[in-house]
Parts: C-alpha cells; structure tokens; sequence
C-alpha cells in the first residue's frame, strides 16, 4: 500500500504574496494616499508646475531605479549609481564642451562610459569574488575621485551645445499636446522602462537575471557561464546610468562633479518600496517606477510643506528601514 500525499492548492492570496503583485498594489496606494494628503496639506501641489517638478525629479531617480532593480534582482547591489551618474555626466561634458565634438558622441560617450563602469563592477563582483557591497563602494569612492580630478572640482558647462538642455527639459510631447508639457525626460524614462521591462520578461538575459538570484548555484551546475551573464546584467545597468547621467546634466545644463552621493540610496528605496527583494530572485521595473515616484512625491511635498532639508533626510532614512524590513516580512510569509 502505498501512500500519497497531496499538496493543497494555494488560495489566491497566498498566491498574490508570494507573487509580490501585492507589494505593487500597496505601493501605488501609498502613492494615491500621499498625493491626496499633499494636495489637502497645500493648495500649490496640485499646481501643473509642481507636478512638472515631479516628473522632471522622477526621471532621474527612475532610470536610477531600472539600473538598480536589475542589479538587486541578482542577489546583488551597487552603491555606485549615483557618483557613476556623475562620472558619466562629467565625461559628456569633457566630449561636449572640451572637446568640441557633437552631441551624438556625447550621448555614445555617457552611456559607453557608464557600461564601462558597469562591467568594471561586475567583474570585481563575479571573477574576483569581491562581495557587491564592497566591490560597488569602492567603485563608488573612485568615480567619485575620477568626476573632481577630471574636472578640476568645476562644473562643466553645456552653454556652447545646442540643444543639450532639450534632452531633459524640452517636450516633444508638449510640442504636438500643448496642454501635455511633460519634459522630454520623462519620455525617456519611460522608453527605458519599457526597454528593460521587455529585457527581463522577454529576453535570455531576464531569465538568468532572475535565476541568478534565486539560485545561482543551481544554474552554475546547469552548466551556464554565470559570471559571463552577471558581468552583461552589471554593464546594462551601468549604461542605463549613463542615461540617467545625461540627464540630469541636461536637467542642470551643466556636469556637476560634487553631484550623486545620496541618488543610490533613494534609488534603492525606490526598488525596495516598489517589491524588489533584497534576496534577491524577484522584483519588476513597474514597482521601481512606482517606488520612485512615491520618493519624488514626498520629497516634493516636503519641500511644498517647507520642512527643513535635514527633517527629510530623517524621513528618507526611514523610509529605506521600512520598506527593508517589510521586504523581511515578505519572504518570510512566502516561506
């Protein structure tokens, strides 16, 4: 005699958790929530110029959070982003302004440059073994030397390059819906949202992305090159970053060394906020998206609020102690 066992079928809650859809819907709840208390705290909220504002801060901190979610969805990190957006943006300004040369091989250059980078990282990470944590601080402490003495502590200026200054504040959109001004760079966010979202969902490299953090020692013994797949997944968010690097050059009209530090850490709230896991396995540019409007939205209402800069900082370091530990309790309920 023989005995079986059956497996009771999860319900559909069980299933919406451990999917992490849930943390998506939260988020965007929290969204709505704060929109609608900034908007009751403030009548100068709601204003279109306001929510320009928004949008133009949500497009630095979102490409951010595409290059970031890539990362973490491996079981990895990277501290860099924010002085590689720098570096990138100071490098542009070395091709652009120094160099005279036009502004399609500054573009090349700000994305090269931050896939360079990018792949730098990844290989301390996968052939030297160098944990991420460590490997992407000191990659961090280095851009961030390479951006002061490239330029010489100076901003670089993009007066003499016409239409740098369009690539994040123009819109194209405003120019066909002149009641839609939305700036240029929130077109490119999205584009690269879209981009990246089709890459994890569509493409090889999204599968490894994901298989690499449930289980990299699984797909090792499968026989797949892992470091090879997690150097490629570290270059394609260094090149994202070199998009964010543009800009927010394009935003300031100028590369600004002393720029970046503080950009990782929201960046990294926005992913976590948004349903990333640390632990890597699962996430979605969706929630990153999500997670970085919620920090442009509080970040903005704050300053509507006139709280002092130092109050939200407070309340940014919060925020990423939240939403970590309520990314603890996530998987320890879909265990």
């Amino acid at each position: 005699m023989t005995a079986t066992t059956t497996t009771r079928p999860r319900s559909a809650l069980a299933r919406l958790v451990s999917s992490g859809a849930h943390q998506r819907l939260l988020a965007f709840a929290s969204l709505v929530v704060l929109l609608i208390g900034f908007s009751l705290a403030s009548p100068n909220f709601m204003q279109t110029s306001n929510m320009i504002a928004i949008l133009q801060a949500t497009s630095v901190n979102g490409v951010l959070a595409v290059a970031v979610t890539l990362v973490i969805i491996t079981g990895g990190i990277d501290l860099s982003v924010g002085t590689m957006m720098t570096f990138c943006a100071v490098i542009t300004g070395v091709v652009l302004t120094y160099a005279g040369l036009p502004l399609p091989f500054g573009v090349l250059a700000a994305i090269g440059t931050g896939a360079l980078c990018g792949l730098c990282s990844g290989t301390f990470v996968a052939k030297m073994k160098i944990p991420p944590f460590i490997a992407t601080l000191g990659m961090m402490l280095i851009l961030r030397g390479l951006s002061l003495v490239i330029s010489g502590t100076r901003p670089i200026y993009f007066n003499d390059t016409p239409g740098f200054s369009e690539i994040s504040r123009g819109s194209i959109i405003g120019a066909v819906f002149p009641a839609l001004p939305i700036p240029n760079g929130v077109l490119i966010l999205f584009l690269v949202a879209a981009a990246a979202s089709w890459v994890l969902g569509r493409t090889v490299l999204g599968r490894y992305t994901f298989a690499l953090g449930s289980n990299e020692e699984a797909v090792r013994l499968s026989g797949v090159n892992t470091d090879r797949w997690k150097i490629a997944i570290y270059a394609l968010s260094g090149a994202i970053v070199g998009i964010a690097g543009l800009l927010i050059a394009s935003r300031l009209n100028s590369a600004q060394p002393a720029l970046g530090l503080g950009y990782e850490l929201e960046a990294i709230a926005a992913v976590v906020i948004g349903g990333t896991s640390l632990s890597g396995g699962r996430g979605s540019i969706l929630g990153s998206l999500i997670g970085a409007l919620i920090m442009a939205v509080l970040t903005n209402g704050l300053r509507v609020l006139s709280v002092a800069q130092e109050w939200q900082t407070v309340v940014t370091g919060a925020i990423i102690i939240v939403a970590v530990y309520a990314d603890m309790m996530r998987r320890r309920r879909a265990t």
